[in-house]
């Protein structure tokens, strides 16, 4: 008969309540959609105070709304909106992507110790290995950052034409 005691111990309950929950997909999707909003929430008067810069550019005055075209000023507060966005992603992407590639490289190690790799042999592969993850990771964040950047940019500049399109139409009726 087996021995209980013999057994491995049991984690404690929030413990394996914990370890359930964060080896979920929709744990991580949660996490990078919370830190995302923390990030949006901290940086919420800097897209303030340019879309107030685009609304005090364009509301300059009826000869000067008429002489000027719109698009200048909507294509620089697009480009500064699609810029705050690519790095709000980037940086929830991140906060998302650090522990995995922390396990990865904790993997790579674990697997080149036991592979019988001596000491100095095993930390020239692991610097090398540290340089490899972080090298791939920072061009999946900046692929990725961009092309974030690039969708809001579009977007928005198309949001804040049609919009001051629609105020000229407003106007013009009245």
């Amino acid at each position: 008969m087996a021995d209980p005691e013999a057994a491995e111990p049991a984690w404690p309950p929030w413990t394996s309540l914990l370890l359930r929950a964060m080896s979920r997909r929709r744990t991580w999707v949660a996490l990078f959609l919370a830190v995302y909003a923390a990030l949006l929430c901290s940086s919420w008067s800097l897209l303030a105070s340019v879309r107030a810069w685009y609304y005090s550019a364009s509301a300059a005055g009826p000869a000067a709304a008429a002489a000027a075209p719109a698009w200048p000023a909507a294509l620089y507060a697009s480009v500064m909106y699609g810029a705050v966005f690519g790095l709000l992603s980037m940086g929830a992407a991140l906060a998302v992507a650090a522990p995995a590639m922390l396990v990865t490289w904790i993997t790579v190690l674990v697997l080149l110790a036991f592979a019988g790799k001596p000491r100095r042999s095993l930390v020239d592969e692991g610097r090398r290995a540290t340089r490899d993850i972080a090298g791939l990771a920072l061009r999946v964040l900046l692929r990725e950052g961009n092309a974030v950047a690039a969708l809001c940019a579009a977007a928005s500049f198309a949001a804040l034409l049609l919009g001051r399109r629609d105020d000229d139409d407003a106007g013009v009726g009245r």
